[in-house]
């Protein structure tokens, strides 16, 4: 990625709906050179497509939170497919410190949080658990 690149997807971090026009015009250069570029950009996979963030308003009502997994090294493929089964299981994560797996969970109540922290411990091959609760966000540079 050059420097363009890397500016074209800067200014769509920001915002995914900034129309090639207005992208065009900011960093001064032609349209369809912005659109070649785009182009470029999805079919090598460094934009894996485009999303709407969700503001603080639209998350009310969920409780988000961490869980930390200690694994049997041979059980990974097996818990990774039955995690896949688990709708609050938002993202699963790989890890090089103490712990295997990392997975970002969103529930409505502490006591469904309760119950899909059980059923996670439950499954075959996991060894132990330790779960994080998110309070707030003070900053989301999260692209």
């Amino acid at each position: 990625m050059d420097e363009l690149d890397q500016a074209i997807v800067g200014l769509l971090s920001s915002d995914a709906r900034m129309s090639l026009s207005t992208l065009a015009r900011r960093l001064k250069v032609a349209r369809s050179t912005v659109q070649a570029r785009l182009e470029r950009l999805e079919t090598s996979g460094v934009i894996a497509g485009y999303t709407v963030k969700l503001g603080e308003a639209a998350r009310a009502g969920r409780l988000r939170a961490s869980a930390l997994l200690e694994i049997e090294p041979r059980a990974q493929a097996a818990i990774l497919s039955r995690l896949k089964s688990i709708p609050e299981v938002e993202r699963v994560l790989t890890t090089s410190g103490r712990v295997d797996l990392l997975l970002q969970l969103a529930v409505s109540s502490t006591q469904q949080l309760d119950k899909v922290l059980d059923d996670i411990g439950g499954i075959p091959g996991v060894q132990s658990t330790e779960s994080l609760i998110h309070l707030s966000t003070k900053l989301d540079r999260a692209v």
